[in-house]
């Protein structure tokens, strides 16, 4: 990113890490009895350290993290970070693979999310509460490679003495923050930390490079994204004639046919089909695709609320598949087996099923809530505006219809979902 600082070292190339470990020892100890220091903290730490002092934060205090009590893997998946995982592990894998150090992927708001490494270093990073879930904010645990890269926005390393807990003097920790690169605006972090003797004034570089390459993978999805919803919708809006466009569930434009153009049109947060008030376009008729939504300006006539028709289509035991037929025309989209076993309990089920019970429909186990809830989530934003929440159910603007097959008991065959098992006995009673 162009104006993005030259990640700075703490220790520089030649430098002696034990003198300046000894020399940032001296510093701090001073800094934190509001004595004159020998020497100035480099300013990215001075900054933190400041900012701590200035919050009432105390360098001895045991400032222990804030562990979320559960829902991780919902942090995981709304992170935005699951795709660059690979991308992140196989860049710095020379770095974790002697043992010496923890790979660390928080989000945006420091909590920490992946982390991996030798049993050894893992050890030692639950003692200071290092641990999946855990809130390494600046605010949480003081000056570190997380929180401080999130605070200053850009890459950054903590050396010894430079974090501001005693407890973390045993430590070194580089951090590069990761963007998401349609909007600028920062998504987590990545972070390699290991004991304070395996600093080297190359890995704050490495880290950044790799969290540079991250942003560039998920440019790369975005737009195989927005090619399969453009691949889609062309032959949709050339079908209606009429100025329209075509937007991912973010609202980036994927398509347009006789409109100005536009790189991104600002959704509200909760989009339904029908009539829906656009800052950008004004009053328009939306209707769910695969991915995203085709919008056209609306007619004085149009209803106040559309409703789309919906079919799921189960007949063919080897290809399910979903229908929707809108006021711009029909599309029809192959349906995975979870999804299909999904939408088929949820339509057995007009009222609703809260996460526990879509749970036991799926898995006979009530507990896999957080399974549930993250393939809910995948399908809710495949299919943007079909379901509802709290409980999950298909939305109000839907008209639902189910095409089961001639014989029921060939309903999903590789299925073993207890509803739909359950479906199948139910056309024999």
């Amino acid at each position: 990113m162009q104006g993005t600082p030259v990640p700075e070292p703490a220790v520089a190339v030649g430098e002696d890490p034990r003198s300046y470990a000894r020399l940032m020892s001296a510093v701090y100890d001073a800094t934190m009895a509001g004595h004159r220091a020998p020497a100035r903290p480099r300013d990215v730490i001075g900054a933190s350290w400041q900012r701590l002092m200035a919050s009432g934060v105390t360098p001895d205090e045991n400032a222990e993290p804030v562990v979320e009590a559960g829902g991780l893997e919902t942090l995981r998946r709304s992170s935005g970070l699951i795709e660059v995982l690979d991308e992140i592990s196989h860049g710095l894998e020379s770095l974790v693979a002697e043992g010496e150090n923890i790979l660390v992927v928080a989000d945006a708001r420091g909590r920490v999310l992946w982390r991996s490494g030798s049993p050894a270093v893992l050890h030692n990073a639950d003692r200071l509460g290092f641990v999946e879930g855990a809130n390494w904010g600046e605010g949480a645990v003081g000056t570190n490679a997380i929180g401080t890269a999130l605070a200053a926005q850009r890459a950054v390393q903590v050396f010894s003495a430079e974090h501001f807990l005693r407890s973390h003097h045993a430590w070194t920790c580089a951090g590069a923050p990761i963007r998401d690169p349609r909007t600028g605006h920062v998504i987590g972090v990545v972070d390699v930390s290991g004991p304070a003797a395996t600093v080297h004034p190359t890995t704050i570089a490495l880290v950044d490079a790799v969290a540079r390459l991250a942003e560039s993978q998920l440019r790369s999805e975005h737009d195989r994204i927005l090619n399969r919803l453009r691949a889609f919708a062309a032959p949709i809006l050339a079908r209606m004639g009429r100025p329209a466009l075509a937007v991912d569930t973010e609202g980036w434009v994927a398509a347009v046919d006789a409109m100005p153009l536009h790189n991104r049109i600002l959704l509200p947060d909760q989009m339904a089909p029908g009539r829906v008030w656009l800052a950008t376009l004004g009053m328009c008729a939306v209707e769910p695709l695969p991915g995203g939504w085709l919008v056209r300006l609306a007619d004085g006539d149009d209803e106040a609320e559309r409703v789309s028709q919906v079919t799921l289509d189960f007949r063919d035991p080897d290809r399910p598949s979903l229908l929707m037929s809108g006021e711009f025309g029909s599309w029809r989209h192959d349906l995975s087996l979870r999804h299909a076993e999904i939408l088929c309990a949820l339509a057995l089920s007009p009222q609703g099923r809260t996460a526990p019970q879509l749970a036991e429909d799926l898995y006979g186990d009530r507990s896999r809530v957080v399974t549930v809830r993250a393939e809910m989530s995948r399908l809710r934003k495949q299919f943007s505006g079909l379901l509802a929440a709290q409980p999950y159910r298909f939305a109000g603007t839907v008209t639902l219809g189910v095409d089961y097959p001639d014989d029921r008991r060939m309903l999903l065959p590789p299925s073993t979902a207890p509803a739909v098992r359950a479906a199948r006995l139910g056309e024999d009673g």
